[in-house]
This record gives structure tokens, sequence and C-alpha cells, in this order.
């Protein structure tokens, strides 16, 4: 006979499933007598499953206990203790279906079911935040505060310009100076939720496993809704069209000297690219490595240099072909109310989607956080954007036409060549074709730099070097002149 286990166990939870579904839908077809019968079944399963549990609690009952007076050479298991007692009893609590529970203290609301189910120990949720805070994020440019109740007030100083006394002559009153700006900020904790498919394989490995797997969902979706809700407050703020260099310029001389001393241009990869391809009149690039530490970058506009902190495309998106250009000092901006609580529902029946865990034989564990995040001072940063493909110069290429080796061809040649890497996009018209730095002529025909190409005499050839991402970077054009 097969031993009984915690397979037994969650294979009699699913097969009562089943069968309840079954009764249900008996019922609604009014075959009274199946319901009753599928009833039945539940019923037999439900004591079963009892029967399973008890053997199982009795069997891990005596299985922990020890001798009082253990015999030579045996040792006692020593009592587990801070993070690994909590790995002990999150793992036991998974394989158990995550029983709904309310953590001490906790008074996020009243009633346990509507609280969001069980309530990650404290020692966990530790290390979740470690995790969650040793990737980059856009959490290290906020202000980041630790919260302990649903809601609340703060006040804060608001950072500002300062006048100074004024002269004040002998036996004189003394005038009133500044006095400091003061803000009330106010959070209300929202809680935020996702979906984790595991097998249920996974409850029988080892305690450290599962807590593994839970700390780094967790950690990571903790890490995104964070990006998303800064990114949310910063773009709430009306945007700015920086539409240059000359623009960014202009944006961090706005934030005043309040702000420009702890302020950054934060952008994404594609603004990498922008600001990477800007040089000075000599040819100089204007994005280079902090000779101090070069794994910071700097911009050099005008007088000013401005500390520049890029992140991929998935954190801080482009849309509508927006480059996001943020410029300030977002720890004085923004405040990420962070109450670093996380919960975990189970369910082996539950459908979401396309995804069914019964019929799949999984189980979903749904977790949730809580947090809030809010305006600081708006005063301290620029919602800025560049639009794609503009705000560079577009390079001049020299470009002659002579007849071809073939009726109806032309020769091309071109100067300065291309660099590495680069493409020749061309077109044939009436006249000359208008192009703009960064334009895009993935449609253009393309040309090797060498090859013969079919055009009427009289017609304009535009030849355009593009990048990889077919972008113009250089262009000319040509009458030309084909064989006859």
């Amino acid at each position: 006979m097969e031993k009984v286990s915690k397979s037994t166990l969650y294979q009699l939870k699913a097969d009562r499933a089943h069968a309840l579904e079954e009764a249900e839908a008996a019922l609604n077809e009014e075959r009274l007598e199946d319901h009753a019968a599928k009833m039945a079944q539940v019923e037999q399963f439900n004591a079963k499953i009892a029967a399973v549990e008890k053997t199982l609690e009795e069997r891990e009952r005596f299985a922990a206990q020890s001798p009082e007076a253990p015999g030579p050479g045996v040792e006692q298991e020593p009592e587990l203790k801070g993070y690994e007692a909590a790995v002990k009893s999150f793992a036991a609590a998974a394989r158990s279906g995550f029983p709904k529970t309310k953590a001490a203290g906790d008074m996020m609301q009243e009633g346990v079911d509507a609280d969001g189910g069980y309530a990650v120990p404290q020692d966990i949720v530790t290390r979740i935040i470690a995790l969650r805070e040793a990737k980059e994020s856009l959490l290290d440019e906020v202000q980041v505060v630790p919260v302990t109740a649903k809601s609340g007030r703060r006040t804060i100083k608001k950072r500002g310009q300062h006048q100074g006394f004024a002269t004040v002559a002998e036996a004189a009153k003394f005038g009133k100076t500044a006095t400091p700006q003061f803000a009330v900020l106010a959070y209300e904790i929202e809680k935020r939720g996702g979906y984790l498919p595991v097998t249920n394989e996974l409850l029988e490995d080892s305690d450290n496993n599962i807590a593994a797997i839970v700390e780094e969902w967790l950690a990571d979706e903790a890490r995104v809704t964070a990006n998303q809700e800064i990114l949310a407050v910063v773009q709430a703020k009306t945007a700015q069209d920086l539409k240059d260099l000359d623009g960014v310029l202009r944006a961090w001389v706005g934030l005043g000297s309040a702000f420009r001393a702890t302020s950054k241009l934060i952008t994404n990869d594609d603004g990498l690219l922008w600001l990477g391809t800007l040089k000075d009149g000599n040819g100089r690039y204007l994005l280079t490595p902090n000779p101090a530490d070069p794994q910071q970058l700097r911009l050099c506009v005008g007088p000013h240099v401005l500390s520049v902190k890029t992140y991929d495309n998935d954190t801080i998106p482009t849309k509508d072909g927006k480059i996001p250009m943020i410029l300030g000092d977002l720890k004085e901006g923004v405040v990420y109310w962070d109450r670093r609580a996380f919960s975990v529902r189970v369910s082996d029946t539950a459908v979401v989607g396309d995804f069914n865990a019964f019929e799949q034989d999984m189980t979903i564990w749904r977790g949730s956080l809580r947090d809030d995040c809010t305006q600081r001072d708006d005063g301290a940063f620029v919602n800025g954007y560049i639009t794609a493909g503009t705000g560079g110069t577009l390079g001049a290429l020299t470009v002659t036409s002579a007849a071809g080796s073939a009726s109806g061809t032309t020769a091309l040649t071109v100067s300065p060549a291309k660099a590495a890497g680069n493409l020749y996009k061309y077109k044939a018209a009436a006249a000359a074709t208008e192009v703009t730095y960064g334009q895009n002529v993935q449609s253009w025909s393309v040309w090797d730099g060498s090859s013969h190409i079919t055009a009427a005499s009289g017609q304009v050839i535009t030849l355009v070097e593009c990048g990889s991402d077919y972008r113009a970077v250089n262009a000319g054009s040509a009458t030309v002149t084909a064989k006859a």
C-alpha cells in the first residue's frame, strides 16, 4: 500500500473540488439525484482529507519529539530562530495552502478575509526588501519612507531660496525675513497584487527553495510596481518638450540653484543613444564618463556639467516617439510610502485568463503588497522629453553621378565614406528629398556603395547614411547622369 503523503492530500483536495463542481452543475440543471450523489462524494472526500491531515499531523508531531535524556552521541536538533525559523514557518504555511492569518499589530483592515490572506513573516519581508533593492530601480532616485499605518500625514520642509538679512540701522526695527516653507503630505496605502503559477511538486521541495522562489518573485514584482508608480507621479506633471540640447540647458537652469547641486538628468536607452551622438564644434562628444568614476556619465551643456543616469526602456519607456528626459532632484520631488507588508493566498482550482490551475495540475499563488507614491515638491524636477529623430545635426555627404555601365544606370561616388556598421539608403525623384536628422529611412532603397543604380537622367538622387536603426545621420544629393 502506498504511504500516505502530502501528495495524497493534494490529490484528495483536487478530487473533492472536481466533485463539488459536478454537484453545482447538477444543481444548476435541476438534476437533484445527481446533485445528492455528488455531495455524498464530497462528504466522503472531506472525511478522507480530515483523516489524512490528522495522520500527517501526528506523524510530524512524533517525528519532532526528542528523548528527554538523549543517549551518548545523540544530538538534539537546535531550536531555529530568526530567518531560519521564518523560512520553516513559511514553507509549512505554503504546504498547507497559506491559511489566512493576520500579522501581529497589523491594523490595515478589519477582518482576516478582506486583508488578503497569509501575512509573510517579517524576517522574510526583510529579505524581500533587500532583494528588491539589490537591483537598480527608480527607488534609488526618490525618497523612500517606511510607514506602519494605512494612512497618515507628514509635514515636510520645502527647499527654497534664502534671502539673507537686510541692513538695519542703529535703533531701527528689524525687517521680517523669509520664513521656511512647509507642506503637508498625505498618503493612503493601497493594495496591489498579481499571480504566480507554481507546480504542485514545488511543495515537496526544501523549505529554503520554497522561500527563495517567493522572495525573488515578490521582490521583482515590488520593484517593477514601484517603478510604475514613481513614473506615474513624475508624468502627472505637465510634460515639457525640450526640443534640443538648448532646451535641456534651459530646463536645467530653470531648476534654480536650490536644486541644481543635487540634480541629475534621468533618461532611458533611447535617450542614451541620442545624447551619445551629440558633439561640439570640434567633433568631441558631449557625453563622457566621469574621470573620477568611469561608471558615471556626465553631459557638458554650455557652462554646466550634468550628471546623467540611464535606465532600460522597460523601466522608463519611450512612448509615441517621446524620449523621456527627467531633470532635477527626485528625492525632493517624489515620496514613496513603503508599508513593507506582503501577503499570499493560494488556489489549486482558480482560473486566470487561459490558465486553469485545476486542469493543469498546478497551484496559483496570489501575492500582494501595500504602498503609495506622492509628489513632494513639483519645483524639484522637470518632466521633459525629446522627440525621437530630432535634436541632432544632419551631416553632409558629397554625392556625384556619372553614367553607369548599362543603359539607364548611373554610378555614384560619395564622400566621406560611411562609418562602420552604417548603411546607405537612397531615393530617386524629380527633386531632392528633404531629410532631417534621425529620420527613419527604412523604407528607402538600399545601396551597397558600389553597384550601379537604375535611374533616369535629370532625376535627383538623395543618398542617406543611416545607423542600424535606419535613422539618418548624414545626407546628400546629386542630379542623375545615366547612360543612354
